[in-house]
Formats: structure tokens, C-alpha cells, sequence
């Protein structure tokens, strides 16, 4: 069988480990000409090693494939942009880019500090723009490509103690559907992909109470292999009608996530005040509340 991403180029951010690694490897044995994008550094940003992403490569080419290192980060415009230079210096042009680059740095809100917000804002949203802003101009060239970005139900339901994950996962949903819409005249596509999946990341998950080893525990048998295909799948020539969309995967399911509309409204003819709004306005909108919940409360079953 022809292989679904034979000779296009992919770049993978964040693939020395976990979700990325797996990613690069499924990539490459699709056919795909990978770079593997990994500074090294710790879960929450520290430090840095060439090691984790040397590894993939010498793991894809053991199994016949072709892959380049590239140890640069995401989270400052220049050193994004040699990561696209890295593609199209070696293979020639860029296919698909995945944004999956990330780190942690949890704590509930009011002790968290500026910094811890600004890593992770600079890493996972400012990161995908710097990555994705330089492969558009070269998908505007050649007239086509695919984003994959990578959200998380902290931001598209609700977590503790993940404020600044939350926002910058919720707004790489917005960034995604921008580029949806201004590069599809190019035959650009833009999607996100919201993973349930055992990694280094997850590990940080604090697991002082019962309810919480136990949820740490479920989380364990999801693999981070099992959110490969559908990353693979979005970036090859069969899902060219598919863009601006968020998915899940939690093992063996795949879940399409809805997007902010209108739920319900109110009209008064006269208008409003802040007496009527309190009196009716309120009141007749309040069955339709979105509930406090987080992903542990929506996705209350167990993995399949």
C-alpha cells in the first residue's frame, strides 16, 4: 500500500519524547522526510540536551526513514523561524509542521507568579505562532500545507491550577481557526488536536488525594502512540477537506469537539437595565450556564 505522507516534509516540535516522539516515528514511517525538533529541556523549561531528539533520529533511521535533528526553541521568533529553515534546507520545501512543543509550570492562581505565566504563554502559544507564521509564507508560495496544533481540555473545559496552560492552550484554538480561514484560499489547513495521553508532562499532576491517584492512574494506559494516527492523517493529502476543527483522542476514541455559539438569548424591546438585566435578563439566561467542570468531570468514563 502507498504510504499516506510518502515524501513530504514534517517538522514535529517538542519530539524527543512522549506524544512528539511518537508522532515523528509514525510520520517517518508513513514516508515522510521528519525534523525532529527537541531543545531537551525539563518539563518545566530548564535546561537543555541534544540528546532526546538525536535519539528519534537515530530511531527513524534504523527503521529506513529519514529524519534531521534541530535543537532550537520555540519560544522566541528567531530561533522558531531556523526551525523552518532546518526543512527547507535540508528536504527542499515543507509539508506539514506540528505544534507540540511544551512545558508546565502548575499553580493555583493567586500564588502563581508572572513568570510561570509568561514561560508557558511564550512556549505553547507564542511558540506555534513564531513555528507556523514561518512555514506560511513558504505554504503561500507553494500553495498548500498543514497545521497541527496541539490543545488541551485544561483550556477547552477546565483544570486547577493550570491558568496560564488553560490560556494558552484556549488561544492556539483561536489561532488555529484564524489560519484556517486566512489561508484557505492557499489550500492551507488548520487543526487542533486536544490529547489524553501518559507523558513527563502529565507526571507533574500533583496526586495527593485518592480521587486524584486514581485519576493519574487511568491516565497512565492511554500511550502517547495512540495520538499519532490522527496527527498523521491530518497532514497527509486525504484529509484536504478537513480544517479548522479541534479533536480528541483518549486511546481507541476519537472525539470532535464543538465551538463557541450562541447558546440562548433574551430580548426586551425597551432595552436594558442593570435592574432588568438582575430582575429578568439573568434569571431567564441562567438554565444555559456552562457549569464549572473539569475534564475529569466530562470525561468521567473510562478509557476504551
Amino acid at each position: 500500500m502507498a504510504k499516506s505522507l510518502q515524501d513530504k516534509v514534517i517538522i514535529v516540535t517538542g519530539a524527543g519524547r512522549g506524544i512528539g516522539r511518537e508522532i515523528a516515528l509514525l510520520c517517518a514511517a508513513e514516508g515522510a522526510k521528519v525534523v525532529v525538533n527537541d531543545p531537551g529541556g525539563a518539563a518545566d523549561g530548564g535546561g537543555s540536551s541534544a540528546a532526546p531528539a538525536e535519539e528519534v533520529v537515530e530511531e527513524i533511521k534504523k527503521r529506513g526513514g529519514t529524519a534531521v535533528a534541530n535543537f532550537e526553541s520555540v519560544a522566541e521568533a528567531i530561533p522558531a523561524s531556523k526551525i523552518v529553515k532546518t526543512a527547507t534546507d535540508h528536504f527542499g520545501r515543507l509539508d506539514g509542521v506540528v505544534n507540540n512543543a511544551g512545558i508546565l509550570r502548575d499553580m493555583i492562581f493567586h500564588k502563581m507568579s508572572v513568570e510561570a505565566f509568561e514561560a508557558v504563554i511564550k512556549v505553547h502559544l507564542m511558540g506555534s505562532f513564531y513555528v507556523s507564521h514561518a512555514a506560511a509564507r513558504i505554504y503561500r508560495e507553494q500553495e498548500s500545507g498543514s497545521f497541527v496544533h496541539f490543545t488541551s481540555t485544561s483550556g477547552l473545559i477546565g483544570n486547577y491550577g493550570q491558568a496560564n496552560y488553560a490560556a494558552a492552550k484556549l488561544g492556539i484554538v483561536g489561532l488555529s481557526k484564524s489560519i484556517a480561514l486566512d489561508m484557505g484560499r492557499f489550500n492551507v489547513r488548520s487543526n487542533c488536536v486536544s490529547p489524553f495521553a501518559w507523558t513527563r508532562m502529565i507526571g507533574t499532576i500533583p496526586t495527593e488525594t485518592d480521587a486524584e491517584k486514581a485519576r493519574v492512574e487511568k491516565i497512565k494506559q492511554m500511550g502517547p502512540e495512540k495520538i499519532a494516527p490522527v496527527c498523521a492523517y491530518l497532514l497527509s493529502d486525504a484529509a484536504k477537506d478537513v480544517t479548522g476543527q479541534i479533536f480528541g483522542v483518549r486511546m481507541n476514541e476519537i472525539f470532535l469537539f464543538g465551538q463557541h455559539r450562541p447558546v440562548r438569548s433574551v430580548h426586551r424591546g425597551e432595552g436594558w437595565t442593570p435592574e432588568t438585566i438582575a430582575e429578568h435578563g439573568m434569571p431567564a439566561l441562567k438554565g444555559s450556564f456552562a457549569k464549572l467542570d473539569r475534564s475529569a468531570d466530562v470525561f468521567s468514563w473510562d478509557p476504551i
